[in-house]
C-alpha cells in the first residue's frame, strides 16, 4: 500500500531547516537575514524535544559571530560530532577562512545558506548569488536547489554525500524568493531518509574524532618542499563526488517521486536555443519555456543543482544534440572579469566539443531583482539574433554602457483556475502575518497548491510591505511578484495617493479599501486614476473601516485579523465557516504567548470581519481626468530618484539616472526623508495651548522629530495661522511667540508625546489636563491639509533661534535645535532614535557617524530615504556604515584620517605664518586656529575669521591658500561618533570596540541597547538579560547580561555613562553633553525598549518612554556615570544617579513584556525561580553600583 503523502505549507528555510535537523548533532549559529530563520527552527524544535536521525535533539549554540560560528563548527567536526550552520552574504564572508580549514581536513558537514547579495556600493539584503560565488575556491562542494520543493526534495543529497566524500558541502537557494517564499509542498519523512544513511559513513567520521585515547596531531604548518604535493593528495576526494551526487539525488527520486540531477533539462528534446542557470529563477523558466513550447519555439533549460566540483561530462550531457545556441544567467557580478562564474564554467566546458553552439552570458537578478518569465523569454529572443549580445544583462535599463537586453511584456502565466492575490500594508500592522497564515489555512484545508511572497521595503514596522498570494488547481511555479492579481486588498488608504496599487488588477477583479471615509467623502477622497480604473476594468470595491473597529474592540492599529476575515468573506476561496474556524485556531497559534486577551481581542476581530460594505461605482468615472499634478520646490534629485522609488516604481529608473545625479559610488544627498510626507497614520497628536507648559519634553521624546517647538518674532507670526503662546523662558526668548506644531504626515501615531506630556491642572476641576491628545487623522481634509501648511510655514519661513540660548544646558532648551535626524525609518514608538536624534541636535553641525550594520544603519540609511539632514548653513551629520562587525575600528579611521589632515592643514598654516608676504591680520587667524584647533567652540571662532583669508589667497593664486581651501572643512573640531546595538557592541564588534576604546583617542561610542537582535528579528545576544526569551534562547536565557559599561571602566581613562531617557531626561542629555567634551574615549549606553520585547503596557510602543522609566523605577535598568575628570580633583568618578529601587515592582514590570510572560506560559514549572534568579542578578548589579559610589578617591589624581 502506497504510504500517503504529508503535505504542509511553509517556507524555503523551514524546508532547509527540517531536513539539516535530521542530520545535526550540533548547530554553531550566528544570526544573519534571510538565513537566520533555519537556526531559529532548530532551536524551537530542539526546545521541544524533536529527535533527529539518531533519536537526540540538537544542541543549539549561537556565537558571538559568523566567523566564531565557523570557528566552533570546525571544532566540534573535530570533537566528533555532526555539525551544521546556517548563514548568508557577508556571515558567509566570514566563515571562509575557516572553511578553507575545513574542508583541507576533509571533515564532512553542511553549511546552509539562504543566498544574499553582498554589501558593495550599498547594503542589500536581499537575494543573489554573490555570496556562495566568493565561496567556490574554498574547497566546499555547492549544491544549489531552486525552488521551496526542490529544498525539501534534495536537501538531503547534500547531508548523504558529504557524509560519503568527506567534503564539506555548501546547501544553498535563494535568499527571499526561495527562503522566505511559503508554498504547499510535500514534506519529506525522517523515517525514509534515514534508510539512506550509511553506518560505515558514520563509523568512519566517529573514528577521526579528535581524542587523548588515540591522539594526533592536525592543523600544522608545512614548508614549500612538500606543501604544493601534499595538498594534491586530496585530488581523488573531490572526483568521486559527481557520482555520489547523482547516487543519492536518485535514491531521493524514488522517495519523492520527483527525478532529478546534476543538471536538470527541461524544454522540448529538439531545442536549438538553451538557457542554463541556477536558483528558483529557473521556476520563472519553466514558465517561459511553457509559453513558448506551445507556439512552436524549440527551447530548453538546463537547471543546475551540483555547481561545485563541476562536472563537465554531466552537463554535456544534459544539453541536447541539437542546441545551437546557448546563454548562461549569472546572478552575480564580478567587475573587470571577462564574464561571471557560471558562463565561464560553461565556456571552458564546451572549449574541446566539436561543432559546438554559440555561448553568450548575462547577469540577471541582483538584489533580489524580479525575474519573470517576460525577462526569461527577452534572453530567448537575444538568442534568436544571428550574433546574440554576449555579457548582458536582463530586467534593467542600462542606457550608459548599454548592456540590457530589450524589455518584454510582462504575460499572465498562471493559467486556467489561478487565484492571485495582493495586499497592500503597513510594516507591524500584521498583515504579512496574516497573510502567512491565510496561506496555511487554505492549503491545510483545501485540495488547492498555494504560495505565498512578501515584500517590503527598508524601514521597520511602519514600512511599506505587499503580500503576494496565488492559489490554484496546479503546481505554482511562478518565483516572481503578483502581477495580475484578481483581488487587490488595500489596508492603508494613503496609499491610493502613494502607489499605483490598481495596477495590474484584472478585469472583474475584485478591491478592498480600509478607510476611516464613506460616502461622498470617499468619493472624493480616491484619486481620479483609481476610480477610472475601477469603472473602466469592471472592478468590485468593498470598502471596511478597520481602523475603527479595531480601536472599538482595543487592537490599536492592529487590523490585520478584521481585514483577513473580510478577505474570506468576500472572496470565498474556501467555506466561510471553515474560514472563521481556522482563523481563530491560527490565533490561538499566533497570539496565545501574549496572553489571553489579546486571543480573544483578535477572535473578536474575526467575528466583525463581516463589516464591510460595497461602494457604487459610477459609470462616469470611466471618463474622469487624471489626476492635476501638484508641484513643489522639491529638488531634481528627490524628483527624479527619491520619488519614483518611493513610489515603489524604482525598477523603472534607468542606469543614467544614477550616473547623472553622482550615485554611482552609493552616495546619497542627506535630507530626503523629508520629502516623503507619508501621510499613514490614523492617530496624530494635536495641541491644545491652553494646557501648555513649555517643557518641551514631546519634542523631546519622539522617534521620529514629527513635533516640535517653533518661536516666532512678532514677523514671522505674522503669516502664521495657527495658536501660539507668549515665550516665558528662556530669557533670550522671553515675549516672543512658542508653538508646539505636529507634522501629520510625518508623525507614525505612536503616541509617546502624549504620554509623556505632564499638562496642567485644570483650576476648577483639579484634573490634570494635557496639551497634547491624539486625534484622528483625516488626510485629504482641509483640517488635515491646514495643518500640514502650518508645518510647511513654520519649517521653511521660521528662523531657528538656538543661537540664542545654550542649547546643551537642559532638555528643554535642547528642543530648540534644529533636529538634524528627522522622519526615519524606524519603528513607530522606537526607543532608539530619540538618543540619535539628541546626538544629531547637540554635536550634528559637526558630526562624523560609523554605524554599524543593524536597525540604527537601516533606519538612518536607506535608499531613497535619508533622515540625516542639514541646517541652515548646509552643515550636518556625515553618516556612513561600513560593516556589522568593524564599525568601531570603521569609526577609528575615520578619526585617524582626521587627525592627519589636520596635521597637514597646521603644517599649510604654518607656511602662511612664515612666509613674508601674508598679511598679519592672515597669520594672527591661522596662530588663533592652530591654538583652538582642539575645542569645539573656539575652533567655530577660529575658522570664521580664517577662512576669508584662505579665500583671498587662493583668489590670489597661491598654492598654500588653494591647497587650504581644498581642506577648510577640516578647520572646526569635529565630533566623531561610533554609533551600534546591543549586537554589534556586546557580540560581534566587542573586540573592536574594546580595541577603540583602549586606544584613548578622543571618540564616543554610543550604544543603543535594546537587549536583543531588533534588525534580525530579536535573537539573543550578550545584552539580553537572564530570564527573557529570544530567539536562541526559547526557553529563557539562562546566563546573566554582561556588564559592558563596567569592563569599560576598568581601563580608568574611559568615559563611560548608562542611562534611559524616560527615566531622566536630565541626566541623559548631561551624560552625552560630558561624554562628547570628555578629551578622550566615551561610552554612553542607552536603555531601548523595542518592538520585539512585546509591550503589554496599554499603548505598546506608545509608552517606550515610561517603560524605560519603569525600568529604573524597579531596578531592572541603572542610571550611573563614571568621568575619569573627576578622579583628578580626588572625587569618585563613579556617580549613582538612579534612586534605590521599588523592588516590589520588579516581577510585575517583567510580566508585562512578552519576551518574560511568554516563559510563563511556554515552561510553567521553571519561570517563578528563573525570574526570582533575574531579580537577584538585578539586585547583585545594584549592590555592585552602590559599592562602587562609597569608594573613598580623596587621595587619588587619576582613575
Amino acid at each position: 500500500m502506497a504510504k500517503e503523502k504529508k503535505f504542509i505549507t511553509c517556507d524555503g528555510n523551514e524546508a532547509a531547516a527540517h531536513v539539516s535537523y535530521m542530520f545535526s548533532e550540533v548547530a554553531a549559529i550566528y544570526p544573519i537575514t534571510p538565513s537566520s530563520p533555519m537556526a531559529e527552527h532548530v532551536d524551537e524544535w530542539a526546545a521541544r524535544g524533536r529527535k533527529n536521525i539518531w533519536g537526540q535533539t540538537v544542541s543549539v549554540q549561537e556565537m558571538q559571530s559568523e566567523g566564531g560560528a565557523a570557528g566552533a563548527v570546525h571544532g566540534s567536526l573535530q570533537a566528533g560530532a555532526l555539525t551544521t550552520t546556517f548563514t548568508a552574504s557577508q556571515g558567509l564572508l566570514l566563515m571562509i577562512p575557516n572553511m578553507y580549514k575545513i574542508a583541507g581536513e576533509m571533515l564532512p558537514c553542511v553549511f546552509n545558506v539562504s543566498a544574499r547579495t553582498l554589501a558593495s556600493h550599498s547594503l542589500c539584503i536581499f537575494g543573489d548569488h554573490m555570496d556562495v560565488m566568493a565561496c567556490r575556491q574554498t574547497g566546499f562542494a555547492m549544491f544549489c536547489s531552486g525552488s521551496v520543493q526542490e529544498v525539501m526534495d534534495l536537501s538531503a543529497v547534500p547531508h548523504l554525500a558529504t557524509l560519503k566524500t568527506d567534503i564539506p558541502f555548501i546547501n544553498f537557494f535563494d535568499g527571499f524568493r526561495t527562503s522566505h517564499e511559503y508554498h504547499k509542498i510535500e514534506e519529506l519523512d525522517q523515517n525514509e531518509v534515514a534508510k539512506l544513511v550509511d553506518p560505515a559513513d558514520i563509523k568512519r567520521f566517529r573514528d577521526r574524532a579528535l581524542t587523548p585515547e588515540r591522539p594526533v596531531t592536525r592543523g600544522t604548518a608545512e614548508n614549500p618542499e612538500t606543501f604544493f604535493t601534499h595538498r594534491e593528495a586530496c585530488n581523488a576526494a573531490y572526483d568521486k563526488i559527481p557520482e555520489v551526487v547523482e547516487h543519492y539525488m536518485q535514491e531521493l527520486g524514488k522517495i519523492t517521486g520527483r527525478e532529478h540531477h546534476l543538471f536538470d533539462y527541461y524544454g522540448a528534446a529538439d531545442a536549438e536555443r538553451v538557457i542554463i542557470l541556477m536558483g528558483s529563477a529557473t521556476e520563472a523558466a519553466r514558465e517561459a519555456i511553457d509559453y513558448l513550447t506551445a507556439k512552436g519555439e524549440k527551447v530548453g533549460m538546463v537547471s543546475v543543482h551540483l555547481y561545485r566540483p563541476f562536472s563537465v561530462k554531466h552537463l554535456l550531457a544534459a544539453v541536447p544534440q541539437s542546441c545551437k545556441k546557448i546563454a548562461v544567467l549569472d546572478r552575480t557580478k564580478e567587475p573587470g572579469a571577462e564574464g561571471e562564474p557560471l558562463y565561464l564554467d560553461v565556456k571552458s566546458a564546451f572549449y574541446d566539443v566539436e561543432n559546438k553552439p554559440v555561448i553568450v552570458g548575462g547577469r540577471y537578478g541582483l538584489g533580489s531583482n524580479d525575474t519573470t518569465p517576460a525577462k526569461i523569454i527577452a534572453v530567448f529572443n537575444n538568442l534568436s539574433l544571428d550574433e546574440p549580445k554576449n555579457h548582458f544583462t536582463v530586467g534593467i535599463i542600462d542606457d550608459v554602457t548599454f548592456t540590457s537586453l530589450p524589455e518584454v511584456e510582462e504575460i499572465p502565466m498562471g493559467g486556467e483556475g489561478m487565484f492571485e492575490a495582493k495586499f497592500y500594508g503597513l510594516g507591524a500592522d500584521g498583515t504579512v502575518g496574516a497573510n502567512k497564515n491565510s496561506v496555511k489555512i487554505i492549503g491545510d484545508n483545501t485540495n488547492k497548491y498555494c504560495q505565498a511572497y512578501f515584500s517590503y521595503d527598508s524601514k521597520k514596522s511602519g514600512g511599506f510591505t505587499c503580500s503576494h498570494l496565488r492559489f490554484g488547481d496546479h503546481e505554482i511555479h511562478s518565483t516572481y511578484l503578483v502581477n495580475t492579481p484578481n483581488f487587490v486588498a488595500c489596508h492603508v488608504q494613503a496609499y491610493l495617493h502613494m502607489y499605483d496599487v490598481t495596477r495590474g488588477l484584472q478585469k472583474n477583479g475584485t478591491f478592498l479599501l480600509n478607510t476611516i471615509f464613506d460616502g461622498q467623502e470617499l468619493v472624493d477622497f480616491m484619486p481620479n486614476k483609481v476610480k477610472r480604473y475601477f469603472a473602466q476594468n469592471n472592478i468590485t470595491v468593498y470598502t471596511i473601516n478597520a481602523t475603527k473597529i479595531a480601536q472599538e474592540i482595543g487592537l490599536g492599529n492592529r487590523t490585520n485579523t478584521i481585514l483577513q476575515s473580510a478577505f474570506f468573506r468576500i472572496t470565498g476561496v474556501i467555506p466561510v465557516d471553515l474560514a472563521v474556524e481556522q482563523m481563530k485556531k491560527f490565533i490561538v497559534k499566533s497570539y496565545g504567548k501574549k496572553g489571553e486577551d489579546v486571543v480573544n481581542l483578535n477572535y473578536k476581530a474575526v467575528d466583525r470581519g463581516n463589516e464591510y460594505k460595497q461602494l457604487t461605482v459610477d459609470p462616469a468615472w470611466a471618463n474622469l481626468p487624471d489626476d492635476e499634478v501638484k508641484e513643489d520646490n522639491a529638488p531634481a534629485f528627490v524628483k527624479e530618484l527619491v520619488r519614483p522609488i518611493n513610489a515603489q516604481a524604482g525598477d523603472l529608473l534607468k542606469v543614467s539616472d544614477f550616473v547623472k545625479h553622482n550615485t554611482v559610488d552609493g552616495t546619497w544627498q542627506n535630507g530626503t526623508a523629508a520629502y516623503e510626507k507619508r501621510g499613514v497614520e490614523a492617530f496624530v497628536p494635536t495641541w491644545n495651548s491652553e494646557n501648555c507648559i513649555q517643557c518641551n519634553k514631546c519634542s523631546f521624546v519622539c522617534p521620529h522629530s514629527a513635533i516640535r517647538p517653533f518661536v516666532l518674532n512678532d514677523e514671522e507670526l505674522a503669516g502664521f495661522t495657527g495658536n501660539t503662546i507668549e515665550m516665558k523662558a528662556p530669557a533670550a526668548m522671553k515675549g516672543m511667540h512658542f508653538v508646539i506644531e505636529p507634522s501629520v504626515l510625518d508623525c507614525l501615531g505612536c503616541g509617546n508625546c502624549v504620554d509623556v506630556c505632564p499638562g496642567k491642572k485644570n483650576k476648577v476641576t483639579g484634573e490634570l489636563e494635557k496639551a497634547l491628545k491624539m486625534v484622528p487623522f483625516r488626510a485629504g481634509e482641509q483640517e488635515a491639509n491646514d495643518e500640514a501648511a502650518r508645518w510647511e510655514y513654520l519649517v521653511h519661513q521660521v528662523k531657528t533661534k538656538q543661537d540664542l540660548i545654550d542649547i546643551k544646558s537642559n532638555p528643554k532648551n535642547s528642543q530648540f535645535a534644529t533636529p538634524l535626524f528627522e522622519f526615519s525609518g524606524a519603528c513607530s514608538g522606537c526607543g532608539e532614535t530619540p538618543y540619535v536624534k539628541l546626538v544629531a541636535q547637540l554635536f550634528g553641525d559637526r558630526q562624523m557617524i560609523a554605524n554599524a550594520t543593524g536597525c540604527s544603519s537601516i533606519y538612518s540609511a536607506s535608499i531613497p530615504s535619508t533622515p540625516y539632514t542639514t541646517n541652515e548653513k548646509g552643515q550636518g551629520p556625515a553618516f556612513d556604515n561600513s560593516l556589522f562587525e568593524d564599525f568601531c575600528e570603521f569609526g577609528m579611521g575615520m578619526v585617524l584620517g582626521n587627525k592627519k589632515m589636520k596635521e597637514r592643514v597646521e603644517v599649510l598654516l604654518n607656511e602662511v605664518i612664515a612666509n613674508e608676504k601674508a598679511s598679519d591680520d592672515y597669520k594672527a587667524a591661522a596662530k588663533e586656529w592652530i591654538a583652538s584647533k582642539d575645542d569645539a567652540d573656539a575652533s567655530k571662532v577660529a575658522a570664521a575669521k580664517l577662512k576669508p583669508f584662505i579665500e583671498e589667497g587662493a583668489a590670489a593664486g597661491c598654492e598654500v591658500c588653494k591647497e587650504l581651501k581644498t581642506l577648510d572643512h577640516y578647520l572646526v573640531k569635529r565630533s566623531q561618533w561610533i554609533i551600534g546595538g546591543d549586537g554589534a557592541s556586546y557580540d560581534i564588534g566587542y573586540g573592536g570596540l574594546d580595541h577603540v576604546i583602549a586606544s584613548g583617542e578622543d571618540v564616543n561610542l554610543l550604544v543603543l541597547d535594546t537587549e536583543v537582535y531588533s534588525n534580525t528579528g530579536g535573537q539573543s545576544s550578550k545584552a539580553t538579560p537572564l530570564g527573557a526569551i529570544a530567539q536562541f534562547a526559547a526557553r529563557g536565557k539562562r546566563v546573566r547580561k554582561k556588564d559592558l559599561g563596567m569592563i569599560a571602566t576598568t581601563y580608568g581613562y574611559v568615559y563611560v555613562a548608562q542611562v534611559a531617557m524616560g527615566a531622566d531626561n536630565a541626566q541623559c542629555l548631561k551624560a552625552i553633553r560630558e561624554a562628547e567634551a570628555y578629551p578622550g574615549p566615551s561610552l554612553v549606553i542607552a536603555y531601548a525598549p523595542c518592538i520585539n520585547h512585546g509591550l503589554k503596557i496599554k499603548g505598546g510602543m506608545g509608552r517606550s518612554q515610561a517603560e524605560e522609566a519603569r525600568a529604573v523605577d524597579c531596578g531592572y535598568w541603572q542610571l550611573w556615570r563614571f568621568n575619569p575628570e573627576l578622579a583628578k580633583e580626588g572625587k569618585n568618578p563613579f556617580i549613582l544617579d538612579s534612586k534605590e529601587p521599588d523592588w516590589s515592582k520588579f516581577q510585575d514590570y517583567l510580566m508585562h513584556e512578552v519576551r518574560f510572560m511568554s516563559v510563563k506560559k511556554a515552561f510553567p514549572n521553571e519561570a517563578d525561580a528563573l525570574f526570582a534568579a533575574t531579580e537577584n542578578m538585578a539586585k547583585l548589579r545594584y549592590a555592585s553600583y552602590i559599592r562602587k559610589s562609597k569608594e573613598d578617591w580623596s587621595d587619588a589624581t587619576e582613575a
